[in-house]
């Protein structure tokens, strides 16, 4: 991926993580498969829909690290045996990697899996509203 010219400047010190950020969100842009829907709530809330046909809760997994959302499918056993009872296969079989960037402060509540479909609840909870009272001292 080619560098964007924008963070290369040498008057924006210190957005290496943005940068990193933007990056992150091109190349999970890129990916098609599997396809998905992305649903408001409310409320900051979403729900992110992906359709995975024919796979089951042991052959998924959703983690979160570093503020990036990953969806993997794998499929046991050697594809190329099952292909043989097949006389045409329409739906995909293939293991697949799907990651989102969530923004500051959204959390993964939950994620079902139910008529092929793989949903992944978001929320973004109220931060706590903090006053900090900063001591005055005197000098000399």
């Amino acid at each position: 991926m080619t560098r964007s010219i924008v963070f290369d400047s040498p008057f924006l010190l210190g957005f290496e993580h943005t940068r990193s950020l933007i990056e992150r969100a091109a190349k999970a842009a890129a990916e098609s498969y599997p396809p998905y829907n992305v649903e408001d709530r409310g409320d900051g809330g979403l729900r992110i829909t992906l359709a995975v046909a024919g796979f089951t809760p042991d052959q998924l997994s959703v983690t979160v690290e570093d503020r990036q959302l990953t969806v993997q499918g794998k499929r046991d056993g050697d594809p190329a045996k099952r292909d043989d009872a097949f006389l045409h296969r329409g739906i995909a079989a293939r293991g697949f990697i799907r990651s989102f960037v969530l923004a500051d402060g959204m959390v993964v509540e939950g994620a079902t899996l139910g008529h092929g479909l793989l949903h992944i609840d978001l929320a973004r909870p109220e931060p706590e509203k903090r006053v900090t009272t900063v001591p005055i001292r005197t000098v000399g």
